[in-house]
């Protein structure tokens, strides 16, 4: 039976959209901070990098070892739970007296911050199916906020006062967070209980062999990450650069029109609860699409920059919720590690597009990177096109 429509409050909705925000944004405070955290550490130029790849390492592992836990254990009590560990991670990187503690904190952050795959996959259990999808748009919008804000924040506060300090109040701000989900959030059993973990961990990474809805949506955010990497992965690149040459916090303000973008996407899960979840992904791959173009003027007109931005975040939120909407209602009981399956994709998506955008920069400057997002977001477009013309012949039914 599904669970009551009062189940998830607006109020609860909310609360589940900051969890995700502040949660994920610790895979990328490092981002703006790795100049100053270098200088304090003694770390060379050569190793700073792995300030932030030990971060997206944690986050990596985090959806096939943590995330499947939801269907095993109470989520009500994972999701502060995660929170705490986090607390713990953001800590020890405050106060770390060299790069090992620094290290070792920032995986724990990055590990646990799979709390927001946790949080979405608690949303889907607790909604009705004719308001899933409008749901999970309000609480992942948290997620692309947190992604996008992080950068603007910790640059912030860092020239303020210090990157410890950025570190510190994500610990204050997580502990927070962790009192207010275990006293607002209802609570949630998932039944029937798993027979081991290991089974869980098991059926997470091989959704993809007999699942042909998740397979087509997890290809889908793997290439629609892989694009929106290369933006905010390298956007500081050419505007770091001559003629503009902004500082970080003049860049992280860019992260405001990728907010508008993503907000303006948050309507998306209630079109797909209508039932035009097809359209919303091919519309909004092809806004993915042409939002490049202006994105690749970055070395001529800021505005164009902040136009690209908004497109782009709207058509990566909208897919986004959809993708989502889609492969949870084959099975809410197993939410959590369909959700968790789906997240390793979208993790490799963005780091492929890390790679991508510095390394074309450093060989043909941002209109190659720019070219190369672009391609991915046609490779998404592709994915949904054979979808849509190739006979399912498995046990599986067709996505749409």
């Amino acid at each position: 039976m599904p669970p009551s429509t009062s189940a998830l409050t607006w109020t609860r909705r909310l609360l589940l959209a900051v969890v995700c925000g502040v949660s994920v944004a610790n895979v990328y405070y490092a981002q703006p901070l790795l100049e100053r955290v270098g200088a304090e550490m003694s770390i060379s130029t050569a190793q700073l990098g792995w300030v932030v790849a030990v971060g997206q390492a944690g986050y990596l592992v985090g959806p096939a070892a943590l995330v499947p836990l939801g269907d095993w254990l109470n989520r009500r009590s994972l999701i502060p739970a995660h929170l705490l560990v986090i607390a713990v991670g953001a800590t020890a990187v405050a106060v770390s007296p060299g790069p090992a503690v620094l290290y070792a904190g920032v995986a724990l952050a990055g590990a646990f911050s799979v709390v927001v795959q946790i949080a979405v996959a608690y949303t889907a259990a607790q909604s009705p199916p004719d308001e899933r999808g409008r749901n999970l748009g309000i609480v992942t919008s948290g997620v692309v906020v947190g992604i996008i804000m992080a950068r603007t924040v910790a640059g912030a506060v860092g020239g303020l006062a210090g990157w410890r300090a950025v570190y510190a109040c994500a610990a204050a701000v997580a502990v927070g967070m962790a009192v207010l989900t275990w006293v607002a959030l209802p609570d949630d059993r998932p039944l029937p209980a798993p027979a081991s973990y290991g089974r869980v961990v098991a059926a997470t990474l091989v959704l993809g062999a007999d699942d042909r809805v998740f397979r087509v949506r997890a290809l889908i955010a793997f290439f629609l990450f892989a694009s929106f990497g290369v933006l905010w992965s390298g956007l500081a690149l050419p505007l770091s650069d001559a003629p503009w040459r902004l500082s970080p916090e003049q860049i992280g303000l860019f992260g405001f029109a990728g907010l508008a973008g993503a907000l303006g996407a948050a309507r998306a899960g209630r079109w797909a609860d209508r039932g035009r979840a097809d359209l919303v992904t091919v519309v909004a791959l092809v806004v993915l699409i042409v939002s490049w173009s202006p994105i690749g003027y970055a070395a001529h007109s800021l505005w164009l920059v902040a136009l690209g931005a908004v497109l782009l975040d709207f058509a990566v939120q909208a897919v986004h919720v959809t993708n989502q909407g889609l492969i949870v209602a084959r099975d809410p009981d197993a939410s959590s590690r369909t959700i968790g399956g789906y997240m390793i994709s979208y993790s490799l998506g963005s780091a492929l597009g890390a790679v991508t955008t510095s390394t074309l920069y450093a060989l043909g400057g941002w209109p190659a990177a720019s070219i190369s997002g672009a391609c991915y977001a046609a490779a998404a477009l592709a994915v949904w096109l054979v979808d849509r013309v190739v006979p399912d012949r498995s046990t599986a039914t067709p996505v749409g």
